[in-house]
C-alpha cells in the first residue's frame, strides 16, 4: 500500500519527538513489509489543508495522521466516504479513537502494527453536518475546555494538570441549562449540567472511548448533577469509568438526536472531539455507519 503521512509538528508527543529519526524508523518498517510511504510534516495551522490534500491524492491508499484529537478528527472528516483508509498515529494526550481501534499507543509499535494491518469500516457521527470520531458535548465539558484553553501548559502532563484545575472550577460553579432532546422515539425535556453525544457507546470500566467503533448507534449521556456534591460524585465515578452505574448520568441510544437549547441565554460554545466550536440553538447529531475506512492491527 502507498502511505501518505501527515504529521502535526505541534501536536501532542510529536512536539518533543525527533521527527527525522521517527520518519527513518517508520519508513524502514513500512518498506520492509512492501509498502511505500511519503511524509509531510506541518505546523498545526496547516494541518487541515494538508489532510484535505492527502485525502484527494489519487496516489495514496492510506493517510497516516499523526497528532492530537483535533488532527485525527480533521483527518476522519476529510476521508469520510472517500474509500481511502485512515491510520491513526496516537500522538495526542488521551488517544481515545486510537484506543477504540486497538492501535498500540507507542508510535513505533503503531507503525509496526500498520505494516501488517488490515482495513475495516467503522462509524462516524456528525453534528449539524460536521463529522466527529469521538464526542459532541455541551455544558460542563465545554466550560472545562474553555477554562483549560486560557491556561498555559507546554507538555502532556501540563495539559492534564490544567484539565484537573478546570474540572475543579466547573464543580465549584456548575453550569445549568434547559434543553429538549428529540431521540426519534421519545422527546425529553430536562435541565442538565451537561450532555455528551458520542460516536457509539462508551465501554464500562475504561477511559471514555467506544467499546465497538462499528456499533451503529449514538450514545447520549445526560448529566443530572446540579449541586456541588452531585458534581463531585459524577466526576469520581467518571474517573473510575463507571457510566452505567452512575446515578448522576442518564444514558440513551439513538441513530439521530436533535438537541434544542431552551434556556434563553446560553453559552454558545460546544466541544467537538476536544475542540471548542460554535453552538447553535438547535443541533442535529447523526450516526453514519461504516462511513470511515481505518487501518488497524490484524485480528488475532
Amino acid at each position: 500500500m502507498r502511505f501518505l503521512a501527515v504529521l502535526n509538528r505541534d501536536g501532542g508527543t510529536l512536539r518533543t519527538t525527533d521527527i527525522g529519526a521517527f520518519q527513518d524508523r517508520a519508513a524502514k518498517m513500512l518498506e520492509a513489509a512492501g509498502h511505500h510511504v511519503t511524509f509531510k510534516v506541518v505546523r498545526g495551522k496547516d494541518v487541515v489543508p494538508a489532510l484535505k490534500d492527502a485525502a484527494a491524492d489519487d496516489d495514496a491508499d492510506v493517510v497516516l495522521a499523526g497528532g492530537g484529537d483535533g488532527t485525527i478528527s480533521a483527518a476522519a472528516a476529510a476521508l469520510m466516504d472517500r474509500g481511502k483508509a485512515l491510520a491513526v498515529l496516537p500522538a495526542g494526550t488521551m488517544n481515545l479513537f486510537a484506543r477504540a481501534l486497538g492501535v498500540p499507543l507507542s508510535l513505533d509499535k503503531a507503525v509496526a502494527a500498520f505494516a501488517e494491518g488490515e482495513i475495516r469500516a467503522v462509524d462516524l457521527a456528525s453534528a449539524n453536518g460536521r463529522p466527529f470520531v469521538h464526542q459532541f458535548s455541551v455544558g460542563m465539558h465545554a466550560r472545562m475546555v474553555d477554562l483549560r484553553s486560557r491556561m498555559q501548559f507546554a507538555s502532556r502532563w501540563g495539559k492534564m494538570h490544567a484539565s484537573v484545575k478546570a474540572a475543579f472550577a466547573t464543580v465549584m460553579k456548575p453550569p445549568s441549562m434547559a434543553v429538549e432532546l428529540d431521540l426519534g422515539d421519545a422527546l425529553l425535556s430536562t435541565r442538565t449540567s451537561g450532555i455528551g453525544i458520542t460516536n457509539n457507546l462508551f465501554g464500562e470500566g475504561t477511559l471514555p472511548y467506544a467499546r465497538d467503533p462499528a456499533g451503529g448507534t449514538l450514545g447520549v449521556y445526560v448529566s443530572v448533577a446540579q449541586e456541588r456534591h452531585e458534581m463531585l460524585r459524577f466526576f469520581a465515578k467518571m474517573a473510575l469509568g463507571r457510566w452505567k452505574n452512575n446515578d448522576q448520568v442518564v444514558i440513551h441510544e439513538a441513530e439521530k438526536v436533535t438537541l434544542r437549547i431552551v434556556t434563553k441565554r446560553f453559552v454558545k460554545r460546544c466541544v467537538i472531539d476536544g475542540e471548542l466550536a460554535p453552538l447553535d440553538r438547535e443541533t442535529v447529531v447523526k450516526i453514519h455507519p461504516a462511513a470511515l475506512d481505518v487501518l488497524v492491527p490484524k485480528a488475532g
